[in-house]
């Protein structure tokens, strides 16, 4: 099972995410015990101390809420690793992505709160992300009501565990993986520890997305090195 940290932008910093209440953001290095401060470059350097992660998620906040955007951090991080691959969240939608150019490190997310109509993804190189908030789904209800239009990989994102302490949505992530045994599903929301990770793990999920648990310490290298 494969451990992603996630990087939520906001305001030109790095922001941990507390139940998806995007007003209470705060830059990160006011409570990670691995960053001394918010931008970009540095915490994923603190990241990749931890552990040589392959793989990074990117959220930027600002543009998925139409408030400006961080593209040029984001692109400076992709070319400053080229040979890490970054999943990148700006709210976009499928029409304007398929027109876009981007760097080969970089995979867009399609979240279904920023869409509107769904369309098919089947055969799109991009992830799509199911956004949940108070055991709702968020977007046109034909996301998830029409498994035929995901892509090969899936994000179930749990944006009111986010940060929460409360652990995943475990029947939810069992339902999905269970149901859909052709994709490969992407907890995301509520991880707090090995125990965990462990119980994912055996349900089939086939990766996690992380920060909180990686910030305050509760998985740390030893606990990476398992998966």
């Amino acid at each position: 099972m494969q451990i992603i940290p996630v990087i939520d932008l906001k305001g030109g910093f790095v922001v941990l995410a507390a139940g998806g209440d995007r007003s209470r953001y705060q830059p990160v290095h006011h409570t990670s015990s691995i960053c001394n401060n918010s931008e970009i470059t540095d915490v994923v350097t603190s990241f990749l101390t931890l552990y040589p992660f392959q793989t990074f998620y990117i959220a930027d906040l600002d543009a998925i809420d139409g408030k400006g955007n961080h593209n040029k951090v984001i692109d400076g991080l992709l070319n400053q690793y080229p040979n890490i691959e970054f999943w990148v969240d700006t709210g976009n939608s499928h029409q304007a992505l398929s027109k876009a150019t981007r760097p080969r490190n970089c995979k867009p997310v399609i979240g279904t709160e920023s869409q509107r109509l769904p369309v098919s993804l089947k055969t799109a190189d991009l992830i799509l992300s199911l956004d949940f908030k108070h055991n709702h789904a968020l977007g046109h209800p034909r996301w998830l009501e029409s498994p035929g239009l995901w892509p090969r990989t899936v994000v179930v994102m749990t944006l009111d565990l986010v940060g929460s302490n409360k652990g995943p949505d475990f029947e939810k992530l069992n339902k999905l993986c269970y149901a859909h045994p052709d994709k490969q599903i992407v907890a995301a929301g509520g991880v707090r520890d090995i125990n965990d990770l462990t119980r994912l793990k055996a349900i089939g999920i086939a990766a996690v997305l992380l920060a909180s648990a990686l910030h305050n310490g509760n998985i740390d290298t030893a606990i990476l090195k398992k998966f």
